[in-house]
């Protein structure tokens, strides 16, 4: 695997952090990415985005994104970046995760939705929207999504990922279920979502690597990772996502300790339903910013 890491110079002139020191897509993925080339992935972690009281800096956030779609795109700033995502007349869907425990921070949606704004799109084009996405008017006639969630253990699929983040675009979630799980990944070739996706984003500010049961919760098994995975391939993001959280159960327990179930969905993605790159070895892999604890 090809991983790079960025020097701190790097990485202030990537995102104008002065002050501190990610985000999501799809078009179809060979919008972006050319036959055989490596998925791009941008880790950026500060250890800033968080406050002593574990509350989201909206700065510090909104820095990291805009730096990580700079080198996700390679323009010479964020908004040449955003105007490769999201173009003026785009009907724009963000798909957030609301879970109480562990929802996508607020301060992520209003940032990606001001980009958008920024773009041209009207604001009556944009909705944020969770388990209501097939009610929603706006995603009914969306033309772009953006995918945003926190990583998580799940009773039922391993991980709460990028490509598990879009069942509730299925009429029955529920029937996704079955052998961990395994064919989520079908959900992104349903009519209102294939070919959409522009960004995806997966929330590492403090992720959730241990639960137990339906919903499973507790404080305990969640820490300060302070980072974003962003880019463009959604099974590429997911795979980094949960190398880190193998890692991190590792550190805790002492041992390797394999998630029951197993997050299978993620490489059948790749290797059954080839919707993008869960080998390591094919993610070209950059990371930004703090480098203590990176665990990968």
């Amino acid at each position: 695997m090809k991983e790079r890491n960025l020097t701190r110079r790097d990485f202030l002139k990537a995102g104008s952090l002065a002050a501190a020191g990610a985000m999501f897509v799809n078009y179809p993925l060979d919008y972006f990415a050319k036959p055989n080339e490596k998925s791009k992935v941008i880790l950026i972690r500060n250890e800033k985005v968080l406050d002593a009281n574990g509350k989201v800096v909206p700065e510090v956030l909104e820095q990291m994104l805009d730096a990580a779609v700079k080198i996700l795109f390679n323009t010479k700033d964020s908004a040449a970046a955003w105007k490769k995502i999201l173009k003026p007349d785009d009907v724009l869907g963000i798909k957030t995760n609301g879970w109480r425990n562990l929802r996508t921070p607020v301060e992520l949606e209003q940032a990606v939705k001001n980009r958008a704004l920024a773009v041209g799109i009207k604001e009556e084009n944009i909705s944020i929207n969770d388990q209501g996405v097939l009610r929603d008017p706006v995603f009914k006639r969306s033309t772009a999504l953006i995918n945003s969630r926190p990583m998580r253990t799940h009773y039922w699929s391993g991980v709460g990922s990028l490509i598990k983040n879009y069942i509730m675009f299925a009429e029955v979630p529920s029937a996704l279920h079955p052998d961990s799980c395994a064919d989520l990944a079908t959900v992104w070739n349903l009519p209102h979502v294939k070919g959409k996706t522009r960004l995806n984003v997966l929330v590492m500010l403090t992720p959730l690597f241990h639960s137990v049961g339906p919903h499973g919760y507790s404080a305990e098994y969640v820490w300060k990772y302070n980072g974003l995975i962003v880019g463009t391939d959604p099974v590429a993001c997911d795979s980094t996502g949960l190398r880190i959280i193998e890692a991190k159960r590792k550190e805790f327990f002492g041992e390797d300790n394999p998630l029951n179930p197993p997050a299978k969905h993620i490489e059948l993605a790749d290797t059954r339903h080839h919707l993008g790159t869960a080998d390591p070895k094919k993610i070209d892999l950059i990371k930004i910013g703090l480098k203590e604890g990176i665990l990968i």
